[in-house]
């Protein structure tokens, strides 16, 4: 298998995503499939909240569109540029988490454009969006066929791992898998840092940040770091748009027992009817709740950041990603700042 061709048909694979992302209709070849293969694609994804309630059609879109946007080919091949590529394949298993849709695709991308093999155990959360891209894919580069497979048991003949999941799952990937070469990934989550001089814009946006995928992603942003009196209406009035989440049963279940267990407790919430908000300097929030605290200057920022470094996937505001961006990582954008392709590089 050779990289270059490798880019064009993962690029090829992009047109088709971004076409789905932004719900155009089927036009012509140019899109790399047939139509009937294409309206495969769209109904499969339209039954999909029939299989996990978190995954609606719209929050699917999304994730496909944010993918396709990366798998442009200049963009790949700048990125590939970077990184040696095998010409002694390992085969890499890649677990995958299932919180949002095609979740465990940056990894599978690695594994293929270092130039190995990937052997991808799905989420059963989301084990029906991939496969139909494998084969697209095939379709434009069918060398690749020999260089991924599916596991949906007990895996074997690989040579190392790649496995993200929950904390408890942390603790199965130690015990089976720690003696092969290894990433291991756990619970995360993100913040965002206001100043007070945010733009309306960016104010509205971070409500993306916080809602897109139900809040369930490890780039979600769960806590608002606040500089002192800063008056929370600001951010309400700002994602008033995002109240449509609450019509999510699942969603809205994570909601209702928040607030049934905190107003028993006698704990004070601040509530717009579709997100609770609890001032809190504790990290991780439930679903329907965002934590926040204030900060009285930037080093108690620098101070709190590093305190839960570990528990952190990224920044968004103040010296760090800009609003709205969580969910769009660069295709260097590494989950838990490890560098998989260069982890990848060192199989060799």
């Amino acid at each position: 298998m050779k990289r270059e061709p490798l880019i064009l048909a993962f690029s090829q694979l992009g047109i088709v995503l971004r076409n789905v992302g932004e719900n155009k209709p089927w036009k012509n070849f140019e899109i790399g499939i047939t139509e009937h293969e294409y309206d495969r694609l769209i109904s499969t994804i339209s039954r999909l909240k029939h299989h996990n309630g978190w995954f609606t059609e719209a929050m699917v879109r999304k994730a496909m569109l944010n993918i396709g946007r990366s798998l442009d080919s200049d963009l790949l091949a700048s990125w590939c540029s970077k990184y040696t590529f095998s010409s002694q394949p390992k085969t890499v298993a890649v677990i995958m988490a299932g919180n949002i849709p095609l979740v465990g695709f940056h990894d599978f991308l690695c594994v293929l454009l270092s130039g190995n093999k990937v052997l991808a155990k799905m989420s059963s959360e989301d084990d029906k969006i991939l496969p139909i891209l494998v084969e697209f894919l095939v379709c434009f580069y069918p060398e690749v066929s020999q260089y991924i497979s599916f596991s949906n048991r007990n895996m074997k003949g690989f040579d190392a791992v790649i496995a993200t999941g929950s904390n408890a799952s942390f603790l199965h990937f130690e015990q089976y898998f720690s003696k092969y070469p290894h990433i291991f990934r756990k619970n995360r989550t993100s913040i965002a840092v206001l100043n007070g001089l945010e733009s309306a814009f960016e104010l509205k946006s971070l409500g993306n940040d916080i809602f897109d995928y139900f809040g369930r992603g490890c780039r979600s942003v769960s806590h608002l770091l606040l500089p002192k009196s800063y008056d929370l209406n600001n951010i309400f009035e700002h994602i008033v748009h995002q109240g449509e989440v609450i019509n999510n049963k699942k969603y809205g279940n994570n909601y209702d027992y928040n607030k049934a267990v905190h107003l028993m407790n006698q704990e004070k919430l601040l509530d717009n009817n579709f997100v609770l908000f609890k001032e809190t300097e504790e990290l991780h929030s439930p679903l329907g709740m965002i934590y926040y605290h204030f900060y009285n200057e930037l080093n108690d920022v620098h101070l709190y950041t590093e305190q839960h470094k570990d528990s952190i996937q990224c920044i968004i505001g103040l010296n760090g990603l800009p609003f709205g961006s969580a969910h769009c990582p660069a295709l260097d954008d590494y989950a838990d700042q490890v560098d998989t392709m260069k982890w990848l590089n060192k199989l060799s």
